[in-house]
């Protein structure tokens, strides 16, 4: 009886630590409800990421058109970093304290990565008080 206790708390601990977030389970390539593709990649201890596909975006959308800042309305998208600064809370198995760009406004949003599952991730945007729980889905 013992060794049947002692080998079922074995399996709970490895698998509670299989199915545990890590920090770097967020890097990757994400297609967002815009049909924008991202790229999330570790930069120091943070993540960013940046536009790699543009989905059914026409010519004319292809630039940054809606920036607020004039000078960069002629900057291609691909390649634009549009996250920033997501740091991974251990404590809470998520990434916090981000931010993103959303071209098609031309607004930045806070940005939260609340959970990831096999194929997708959910992410929770907020400007003000307003937010806005979103799937991203896995490439």
């Amino acid at each position: 009886m013992k060794k049947l206790v002692t080998s079922i708390a074995l399996l709970l601990t490895f698998t509670s630590i299989a199915l545990a977030q890590q920090a770097d389970d967020l890097i990757g390539k994400y297609r967002l409800p815009n049909q924008l593709d991202v790229e999330i990649y570790k930069n120091g201890d943070q993540f960013d990421g940046k536009i790699i596909g543009l989905g059914s975006l026409d010519a004319e959308h292809q630039l940054d058109i809606k920036n607020p800042d004039e000078a960069l309305r002629n900057e291609p998208l691909i390649g634009k970093v549009i996250i920033k600064n997501l740091r991974y809370d251990k404590s809470e198995k998520q990434w916090l304290d981000g931010s993103m760009y959303g071209p098609e406004k031309g607004l930045i949003f806070n940005l939260e990565v609340t959970e990831i599952r096999k194929n997708e991730i959910e992410v929770v945007g907020s400007k003000f008080f307003f937010w806005k729980t979103l799937v991203w889905q896995k490439l």
